[in-house]
Order: C-alpha cells, then sequence, then structure tokens
C-alpha cells in the first residue's frame, strides 16, 4: 500500500486499537483478527479476505515504528486541516505567497486565497510540489525542508521456516497436519511420496509485507522417521527379505509382506544369489496417482552357529562340487 494513501485509513480502527496502543496492544488485536480472518478459516469468503488484507496492512504499518511515526504525521495533518501559516518570519516565512502562487490567488492569514482555513490539498499534488515520494526535500542550504516526507516502496514478507516430524507411512501415504510457526498454527497437506529432507514451501503463509507488499512463504523442512522395515526408494517401497541356503540353491516359494498388511508370495529360482531383486508390481504405497511398486531384496541368511551334523553335510556337498570356484568370473573379468 503505497502511503499516500495513509491520509483516508484508519489503521488504528481496522484493529480496534488506540492511537496511543503500545506495540504488545497492537500485536495482540492483530493476531485475535488474523485468526479470524484468515483464508484457511474462510474459505471463499472475499469479505474475510478483504478484512485479512486490511488487518494485515495495518498491522505492517503499525508495527514499524518508523512507519507508525511518519502515518501519524500525516494523519494529524490530514485531521486538523492544510493550514500553512507564515508566521512572524524564520524557516516558514512566505508560505502563503508559494502556496497562493501556485494554487491560484494570493494568500490570506488562515490558509490559501480563494478558499477557507482548513480547506483540502491533494497530496499528490502535495507531494509532487517537494519532490515526489521518493525522499526528503531539501532547502537550499542542504538541509531537510519543512515537508521532509519518506516513503517505501511495497516490501514483501519475510519467509518463516519450520520443521515438521513424519511417521513414516505418513509420509508414504501422505497427510495433514498442524505446524505452529511464528505464533501462529497453520493446517499444512503432506503429499504422498515426500522424502527425509525435503522442502514443502507455502505461499502467502510467511510474515506481512510492508506497504502493501505480499506476504512471505513459509517453508516446511521435512524429517521422516525410519521404518523398521520398509524404505522409499523413488516412488517405490524396498524391502529385504531373507532366504535358507536350500531356498537359494534349489529355489522355492517365499511369503513377504506388502505395505497394507497384507502378504504375497514369490517365486525364488534355483541358483538365486544374494542380493536378487524381485519387483511386486502394485504392492508399494497407494497414492492418488496409482500403486507403486514394492522391490524385495532376496538376502541368503547365512547361519551363525553350525550343528555337527550340519557342518558335516556341508563339507560333504563342496566336496561333491569338484574344483568349481565361485570367483572365476570375477578374477577372469580383471584380468582384462
Amino acid at each position: 500500500m503505497a502511503s499516500q494513501d495513509w491520509m483516508t485509513k484508519d489503521f488504528y480502527a481496522v484493529l480496534g486499537v488506540a492511537k496511543d496502543a503500545d506495540a504488545t496492544a497492537i500485536k495482540k488485536a492483530y493476531r485475535k483478527l488474523a485468526r479470524q480472518y484468515h483464508p484457511d478459516r474462510n474459505a471463499d469468503n472475499p469479505e474475510a479476505a478483504k478484512k485479512f488484507k486490511e488487518v494485515s496492512e495495518a498491522y505492517a504499518v503499525l508495527s514499524n515504528e518508523q512507519d507508525r511515526k511518519q502515518y501519524d504525521a500525516i494523519r494529524s495533518m490530514a485531521g486538523g486541516g492544510a493550514r500553512f501559516t507564515s508566521g512572524s518570519g524564520g524557516a516558514n516565512a512566505g508560505f502563503n505567497d508559494l502556496f497562493g502562487s501556485m494554487f491560484g490567488g494570493g494568500a490570506s492569514s488562515g490558509g490559501f486565497a480563494g478558499g477557507t482555513a482548513g480547506a483540502d490539498i491533494n497530496i499528490d499534488d502535495l507531494m509532487n510540489m517537494f519532490g515526489g515520494y521518493s525522499s526528503p526535500t531539501r532547502g537550499r542550504d542542504g538541509r531537510p525542508g519543512p515537508f521532509n516526507f519518506s516513503f517505501s516502496r511495497p516490501k514483501r514478507g519475510q519467509d518463516v521456516v519450520t520443521d515438521a516430524t513424519l511417521e513414516f507411512r505418513d509420509a508414504v501415504n501422505g497427510t495433514m497436519v498442524e505446524i505452529t510457526a511464528d505464533g501462529r498454527a497453520v493446517k499444512v497437506r503432506i503429499p504422498a511420496g515426500v522424502k527425509d529432507g525435503q522442502k514443502i514451501r507455502l505461499r502467502g503463509k510467511g510474515r506481512p509485507g510492508t506497504d502493501g507488499g505480499d506476504a512471505g512463504d513459509m517453508v516446511v523442512n521435512i524429517k521422516v522417521r525410519p521404518h523398521p522395515v520398509f524404505k522409499q526408494d523413488g516412488k517405490d517401497l524396498r524391502l529385504s527379505v531373507p532366504i535358507s541356503l536350500k531356498e537359494a540353491a534349489l529355489g522355492g516359494i517365499v511369503e513377504v509382506p506388502n505395505f497394507d498388511g497384507t502378504f504375497s508370495k514369490i517365486k525364488v529360482k534355483p541358483g538365486t544369489s544374494s542380493g536378487s531383486v524381485v519387483r511386486l508390481r502394485g504392492k508399494g504405497a497407494h497414492t492418488p496417482k496409482g500403486n507403486t511398486d514394492l522391490l524385495v531384496t532376496l538376502e541368503v541368511a547365512v547361519p551363525k552357529q553350525l550343528s555337527a551334523e550340519a557342518r558335516k553335510a556341508l563339507e560333504e556337498f563342496d566336496a561333491a562340487m569338484g574344483d568349481a570356484d565361485p570367483r572365476a568370473k570375477l578374477k577372469e573379468a580383471v584380468s582384462k
């Protein structure tokens, strides 16, 4: 909001506070009204959206000490009427003659000739006479002139950064969480498939801008608690399933858990190596765009303790394999 509009807007009335209210009272009033008219609580309500914007504009000015001083000065001039007198000399001497020539006619002791004391003056004309809105006016000696106005351009509000810690299933399936940041509670929809360390940016949910600038954003850093069994692998899920030496060598059917709590049976081919991956189509996460896959990694479980009978059986198996070298292909590849 441009500063020239301050003449017509009563920010104290918008927030419902006295003109001598301190910063604490102004902040308290703003938070109450912001919660009341916030878009999240007033979906498709243009009147509430208008009120929320007015409350944000008022707070942006009154919460800034410098802006509030300028606002009070401009409003004071507007409320008391546009009276400029020459007095008995000094820095303001000759103002009536100056204004009289600019607005037509000679000067009078109460204001401008051709009008009554306290007549309205177009604020744009007044500001343009003294160099516009961008910088304070200065006299011939280089010092600030009698109308020392300094107006700011719209400035975007600051971003607010916060964290959200999710359970693994909520991160995979998507959920709605409530986050408290910068003294405000905000409901955030977490999309399905969000990853640990990912950032979600909520447009316009940060701190309000000043001078009509846009509100900043809220940046949510996502933290996902690990699952004891499942892991994320892109859009799919991954699961490690142990198989026995016999299942790896001779093949077989094993049962594996799905993410939704059901079970699937997969076929282990004879001679399966540890680390082999089997893809189960549609057995991963259920998302609005369809089901993802479950990647099952088969890990050969090697027993840490063997009975005498089991040890003897393995030794007999190794003898039956003859001179077969499991690392023969590796040695051949290295020698090339």
